[in-house]
């Protein structure tokens, strides 16, 4: 092989060069889920762990570690600066909460300031970062200094989990600043979910059956999909054990029209698929480059449904008129249940975005529910804590129509609110969600 055939090695400098652009990108409104594939394709397969464990580490302690790097500054930096304070974030991250060597993380972060093309940071990033060296032993003191840099929160956040959950508020954050289980759903096509377990112990992968999914299996630790057996065949998916119920309750029944209201990626679709054999299933989402993930899980897993890109606020533009017997309405919402699967919700959502996503929720609400058969099920869910998105979302809806049965949901899952069942995150279970399953009169 001649040199210009060989693989270009990527240096350790230029991990630290795509996560202090990533997280950059976060501060200045971009998603994790949006920008990290980006990232991940400017590196080679075996640095990606690296890449993911520095941005979703940074994104979960970024209060705290924002707090820090503020205080060591002997002068604030432009707020154009959004690669230098993310890139002094990323350093961070590594000296408080990585095995990394410090020598390692002083040279190849104070390095990535030469690829971010801004030699003047050099000396600066150094500077912090040697400080936060000298001073790890004070840096606990300040992480504990203010409430959201000790619960790594906003502050609109905390507020409102201290009024909804006055006991649990804090089990809930606390839940939410640890990185989340990896769930499996075995496709109940192919196999039981014993036969599945047993190949996987087979394999030398730790694992268990989930409390409450019939088809769920928790891993001990996480692993690659490529190291699960028959993935790519479709023999198993990735997916929460709190979303895997929503198959159980919506309960589709063969030769029933079936509609996934806010489908993408496609899980729960692809689960109700799974589930029962026969379902004439419509598959919808606004977004048509999620439109397609839903392919691509409909694709692996060997599975056919009706898919649509289309607002669920606008069925004139996509339904054909004929009701449905079955409804699934995963409500766009604050996503507050599932934090530590996606960090940056912490900073990237705001304090007014909860009553505009009740509106919102309420205005597909009442659009599904006159798509619904009398004698229908409308199964409303969402992955928020937050009463606003869930119970007082159902409690209004009830207040607006006088043809709906609350029907129960079971209360093993988590708390009975009165007006569905509550889930909230758990470090070793299920994420944060909300179920009420609603039946339409007949008329």
């Amino acid at each position: 092989m001649t040199i210009s055939q060989q693989p270009v090695r990527k240096s350790p400098a230029n991990i630290r060069l795509q996560a202090a652009r990533t997280i950059a990108a976060v501060l200045k409104g971009q998603s994790l889920a949006t920008m990290l594939p980006q990232a991940e394709k400017r590196l080679h397969d075996s640095e990606h762990p690296l890449l993911r464990q520095l941005c979703y580490g940074t994104a979960r302690h970024f209060f705290s570690l924002s707090l820090i790097r503020d205080r060591l500054l002997s002068k604030p930096l432009k707020a154009s600066e959004k690669e230098i304070q993310a890139l002094i974030l990323v350093g961070l991250y590594q000296l408080l909460y990585s095995r990394i060597p410090e020598h390692a993380i002083l040279s190849e972060t104070v390095n990535a300031t030469r690829n971010l093309k801004k030699p003047w940071a050099r000396g600066l990033v150094n500077a912090v970062l040697r400080s936060a060296q000298r001073q790890k032993a004070e840096l606990a003191d300040w992480q504990g200094s203010t409430e959201e840099a000790r619960y790594e929160h906003p502050q609109w956040l905390l507020r409102r989990l201290k009024q909804a959950w006055p006991e649990q508020w804090q089990a809930i954050v606390d839940a939410g600043n640890q990185q989340g289980p990896m769930t499996l759903r075995v496709n109940a096509r192919q196999f039981s979910r014993d036969d599945y377990l047993k190949q996987l112990l087979d394999e030398g992968i730790a694992a268990h059956a989930c409390q409450f999914s019939a088809h769920g299996i928790q891993l001990e630790e996480a692993a690659p999909v490529t190291a699960l057996p028959g993935f790519q065949d479709g023999s198993v998916s990735v997916q929460d054990e709190a979303a895997q119920l929503s198959a159980s309750l919506l309960d589709a029944q063969e030769g029933e029209r079936v509609l996934d209201a806010c489908a993408a990626p496609g899980g729960k679709s692809c689960h109700m698929l799974e589930h029962t054999e026969g379902v004439n299933l419509w598959s919808l989402d606004v977004d048509s480059e999620r439109a397609a993930r839903i392919h691509e899980n409909l694709s692996r897993l060997k599975l056919t449904a009706n898919v649509i890109t289309g607002d669920a606020t606008q069925p004139d533009t996509w339904w054909d008129g004929q009701p449905f017997d079955r409804i699934l309405l995963d409500a766009p919402c604050s996503a507050t249940g599932v934090i530590r699967r996606n960090p940056d919700i912490k900073w990237l959502r705001r304090d007014d975005d909860i009553p505009q996503l009740a509106d919102l929720q309420r205005e597909i609400m009442d659009t599904m529910w006159s798509l619904l058969k009398p004698g229908g099920i409308l199964l409303y869910a969402t992955c928020s804590v937050l009463p606003d998105e869930n119970s007082q979302q159902i409690k209004a809806f009830l207040e607006r129509h006088d043809d709906i049965i609350l029907e129960p949901v079971p209360t093993e899952y988590g708390l009975d609110t009165g007006y569905g069942i509550q889930l909230l995150p758990k470090p070793q279970g299920n994420d944060g969600f909300f179920y009420c399953r609603l039946r339409k009169k007949a008329s």
